[in-house]
């Protein structure tokens, strides 16, 4: 299915519970979304608001305990090929080089070598990656991993992509950088994205659409269109508005987590 009026991503009613020692975790409750097709979405929200649970749940890691997930009009049921994941770990093959691990996913799925080739070479060039071809993981700086892992899910050509706060353990210029490179290549390749960080500048700096999480059980507690043209500039007054705003969401539910521990303890 791929028609452009029907919603690429589509979440309805999803709770996740986790099982745990004495009580149940609930760590998502209630998620309805739908997210258009080419549409850049970033979830924001404190260290466990349920961001990651639910992007594992869209790519079919961990199905919800209730409800549904739709993409591209067919429920997810698993992990599958029209949805590529990009971790934070980068979760490259260490012995293959950078060319080999690109060319990994397309090896599997028996494309002849000179499309794999042709396929490989396009990425190295997209993601200025052509002189590091025959290095190992090993020999690259945190920032070149991560674009050859963003090449990787890019060679199977997936209409979704799925982000785990990819640029979480680099640096400020790298990772200003790689989210440069990451617009450019969702501008040109019109991919559906949906991206998980707690950096709220990060997010602003992204997305068409920002959805803030609640703390335990992660539920939708703003959905935002971010109406600001790119490339956008951090230090520009709507930007900053934009930023209190926000930051003023979060913070209610890291003092909400925060007074969560406090009873917990107490009860302890």
């Amino acid at each position: 299915m791929s028609d452009m009026n029907v919603p690429h991503i589509v979440i309805s009613h999803v709770d996740k519970v986790f099982p745990g020692a004495g009580r149940e975790v609930v760590a998502l409750r209630d998620i309805n979304l739908e997210i258009p097709r080419g549409q850049f979405v970033c979830l924001l929200g404190p260290s466990g608001c349920g961001k990651s649970t639910l992007l594992n749940a869209v790519a079919g890691f961990a199905l919800p305990s209730a409800g549904s997930i739709l993409a591209d009009g067919q429920p997810v049921t698993g992990p599958g090929p029209a949805r590529g994941m990009v971790f934070q770990e980068y979760a490259l093959f260490p012995w293959m080089t950078v060319a080999d691990n690109i060319a990994f996913g397309l090896e599997i799925k028996g494309q002849p070598k000179a499309q794999i080739a042709a396929t490989v070479d396009r990425l190295l060039a997209m993601l200025s990656l052509s002189e590091f071809r025959h290095r190992y993981p090993r020999d690259l700086s945190g920032g070149m991993r991560q674009r050859v892992a963003i090449a990787r899910v890019l060679a199977l050509d997936s209409p979704i992509m799925l982000m785990d706060e990819p640029f979480g353990a680099l640096d400020a210029l790298t990772r200003r950088n790689l989210q440069d490179e990451l617009l450019r290549i969702w501008s040109e390749l019109k991919k559906t994205i949906l991206f998980v960080t707690h950096s709220i500048e990060e997010a602003i700096y992204l997305a068409d659409r920002i959805i803030v999480m609640t703390y335990r059980p992660g539920t939708v507690k703003r959905d935002l269109l971010v109406d600001l043209p790119r490339l956008r500039d951090p230090a520009a007054p709507e930007f900053n508005a934009l930023k209190r705003e926000l930051g003023q969401l979060v913070m209610e539910e890291q003092q909400r987590h925060h007074n969560d521990e406090i009873r917990v303890a107490a009860v302890d």
